[in-house]
């Protein structure tokens, strides 16, 4: 009886086909699985005479390593089957499809570019909070009570008494170093920064500054001005001509504005320079010494400079760019003429 049963079950497998996934797991569901016809033959070792159960063995391990040996089989087929129906599927005449390949934002083009040339000379890189509270970002960089810029108009606040604000420059962040750091001290600080007023094509509410700031014993205007002449002719190449023009912020003395010769007319005058030749970047003077002693530094002993400069004004100066606004509207037009810089 039991002789019949194999005979019946090799003869199935020998006829056995399969040509899908949902095939092959019939297959091994009826003849691999424990529950299989298989399994219920070595189920049955327990009801066979002690004398003859050698010989069944040989019988059912006969059967088992057939039914393993063809689920194999089918396993082979129905992948190769599976691939050459794929490769079907592929028209090799037609052309290839276009990979859309970005481009490195204007904005971050530039930002690199004034970090890769501050850090060949000697600068690290410093980043802290966007949301400041009154000290890192008026007191401690020697701003009055009633300057303009602690006003409703000018910052946006998130909090009053205390103040708590989205911070105006990255200035804070130059606090924050020499607060926990002692000179010499020679940072670069650039980041995301606010301020009320109204976008147009020259303002926007969000924009970007970097903010470089050395102390150190004996540090005088002219390392201030031969690190900016260094910057610019990096920057803007080697025939561009700096500027100083005195000018007042709080937390420098003495302060003076940078102007570089305009890259659209060279120097002669045109509309984007007012007719003048001269175009601004940026703000630096020598660190006051009220900033130093409050965050902790003996302004008897060290002295210091610091410059800040907004990265959509240097972009716009490089790349001829004429509308801030074109930096946030995130027109794939205006970002497609950047992907040569990948």
């Amino acid at each position: 009886m039991q002789q019949e049963k194999i005979d019946a079950i090799k003869s199935e497998l020998a006829a056995a086909d399969a040509n899908n996934a949902e095939e092959l797991e019939a297959f091994r569901m009826k003849y691999i699985s424990k529950k299989s016809v298989v399994g219920e033959l070595f189920a049955e070792m327990r009801n066979i005479p002690n004398e003859d159960k050698k010989a069944y063995g040989q019988l059912i391990n006969e059967v088992k390593v057939l039914a393993e040996e063809k689920f194999q089989a089918l396993i082979d087929k129905v992948n190769n089957s599976q691939k050459q129906s794929k490769s079907q599927d592929i028209d090799l005449t037609l052309p290839p499809t276009n990979i859309s390949v970005g481009g490195i934002h204007p904005l971050t083009a530039t930002r690199q570019r004034i970090i890769e040339i501050f850090e060949r000379i000697g600068f690290n890189l410093s980043e802290g909070p966007e949301i400041e509270d009154d000290w890192h970002n008026f007191t401690a960089l020697n701003f009055p009570e009633n300057h303009p810029a602690r006003e409703m108009q000018d910052t946006f606040f998130i909090e009053k008494n205390p103040d708590i604000a989205l911070r105006t420059h990255t200035s804070s962040v130059q606090v924050r170093v020499m607060e926990n750091q002692k000179p010499p001290i020679r940072t670069l600080s650039p980041g995301r920064v606010y301020r009320n007023e109204a976008i147009s094509a020259r303002a926007h509410c969000i924009f970007h500054q970097v903010e470089g700031l050395y102390v150190d014993e004996n540090v005088g205007f002219a390392d201030l001005k031969n690190t900016l002449y260094h910057f610019a002719k990096e920057m803007f190449g080697k025939e561009t001509k700096v500027r100083f023009r005195p000018s007042y912020f709080p937390f420098t003395e003495p302060s003076a504005e940078i102007d570089i010769s305009c890259q659209l007319c060279g120097g002669s005058g045109c509309n984007v320079c007012k007719g003048t030749g001269w175009v601004e970047i940026g703000g630096s003077g020598m660190v006051d010494p009220n900033v130093l002693e409050n965050c902790g530094i003996d302004s008897k002993k060290y002295t210091g400079f610091a410059f800040g400069m907004g990265i959509e004004r240097i972009a716009m100066l490089k790349y001829q760019i004429k509308d801030l606004r074109l930096f946030t509207e995130n027109d794939v037009r205006f970002l497609r003429q950047f992907r040569p810089m990948l």
